[in-house]
């Protein structure tokens, strides 16, 4: 069992996601201390870039914030380095192929595994694709996440199948943000998923509140929320830490009040 998949298993999770950072290093430090000090399970991190495809205008602005203020990859590895000597629950990265490929795919994994990052969310790498990355992820020991959308249709057998970590499933067509409503058919791609893997299923994409965190809870092994917590430290810039945490401890309290996990 890798250390992703024993974030599930005390009920469950939740993964909040923070853009690394945005404001600054600091704040984001902050944050993900409050965070885990309030009940998060896995922390998502975001590797700034340039032209984050998979992400709303929220996310798009953090990311923005955060290479002006002269964020790179090199600083946020050191950045997990600092956090690992006293943050011990799972650490994935959230990032773009670009942005593995100019660093070095090899060496990107292997700098992975020396500083605690336990695993690694590329959304705009396709299934198909993902044997560019796979074996310096096996080699290190990092675990490539699987996204699975309402697109992937007739692929969720196959994508779920080879899955490692926890599978990532995206809510909603279109690009992350706060949604009011989340209408796609999460149950029955849930029974699909189950079919040919117990891995931990986590639901991102749109959830913003402690109500829809509880709803997609219900329904899969945890819940993901981003655009929600990066609108928090943009309204609140470096006093955003107690915020988030705050908002960490509602979210976990409404995830947990759904129950245990799931039974395969």
């Amino acid at each position: 069992m890798s250390k992703i998949q024993k974030a599930f298993e005390n009920g469950k999770a939740f993964i909040p996601f923070i853009t690394c950072g945005d404001p600054d290093l600091a704040t984001t430090e902050a944050a993900v201390r409050e965070a885990v000090k309030n009940g998060a399970d896995l922390i998502e991190l975001g590797i700034p870039f340039s032209d984050p495809t998979a992400e709303g205008p929220v996310i798009q602005a953090a990311n923005l914030r955060a290479l002006k203020g002269g964020i790179h990859t090199e600083l946020i590895f050191d950045f997990v380095r600092h956090l690992r000597k006293n943050i011990t629950i799972p650490l994935v990265f959230m990032t773009y192929a670009n942005v593995v490929f100019s660093y070095g795919s090899e060496r990107f994994m292997k700098t992975c595994a020396e500083v605690g990052i336990d695993g690694v969310i590329l959304p705009d790498i396709p299934y198909e694709e993902k044997d560019e990355f796979l074996p310096y992820c096996h080699q290190y020991g990092v675990d490539l996440i699987s996204l699975i959308a309402p697109t992937s249709e007739n692929r969720i057998g196959m994508i779920a199948k080879d899955a490692e970590g926890f599978i990532y499933l995206v809510s909603s067509l279109g690009v992350t943000g706060v949604r009011n409503e989340i209408n796609t058919d999460l149950e029955s791609m849930m029974k699909t998923i189950r079919q040919y893997t117990n891995l931990p299923c986590a639901i991102g994409f749109g959830i913003s509140s402690p109500e829809q965190a509880k709803k997609m809870a219900a329904i899969a092994d945890g819940v993901i929320v981003g655009s929600a917590i990066v609108r928090l430290l943009e309204q609140y810039g470096t006093k955003a830490a107690p915020v988030v945490g705050q908002f960490t401890k509602e979210i976990k309290e409404a995830v947990l009040s759904t129950g245990t996990q799931n039974p395969p």
